[in-house]
């Protein structure tokens, strides 16, 4: 019983991690063109006095943004999407609110580990190097 769906279920599992990976790199791409640009930014705010968290926000709250605009984005059309296919069902299950809120979860962490790894070498780097150029 549902064996084309379980089929369906295994092709649709790798693309989601092919998916997740092309994202992550993408987002990271991102994190690593931000910390460039701003590598002057960065070192006069280091001078003047902001420690690791300042830095760390100034890239986790815009990156922060887009990816809750993305997931406002992407969650109505999914929970569209999930509702029409289950309803082909025999045996229905109802769509709460705990499986997207696990998607952000998953989504948020895989941010915040990408994110925060470029980040916090930007973060830690020396002002110097990023001003001597000045």
């Amino acid at each position: 019983m549902y064996e084309d769906e379980q089929r369906t279920a295994k092709i649709m599992n790798a693309f989601t991690l092919i998916a997740i990976i092309i994202g992550s790199l993408g987002l990271f791409g991102l994190v690593s063109y931000m910390s460039t640009t701003r590598t002057k930014e960065i070192g006069v705010r280091k001078v003047l006095g902001a420690n690791l968290l300042d830095i760390l926000k100034l890239f986790g709250t815009e990156l922060a943004l887009l990816t809750g605009i993305s997931f406002v984005i992407a969650a109505p059309i999914s929970w569209y999407l999930m509702r029409n296919w289950l309803e082909e069902f025999a045996y229905k299950i109802e769509l709460g609110i705990g499986i997207f809120l696990l998607a952000l979860s998953g989504i948020l962490l895989i941010s915040v580990l990408t994110i925060g790894y470029k980040s916090l070498r930007a973060a830690l780097s020396n002002p110097i190097e990023s001003l001597k150029s000045e």
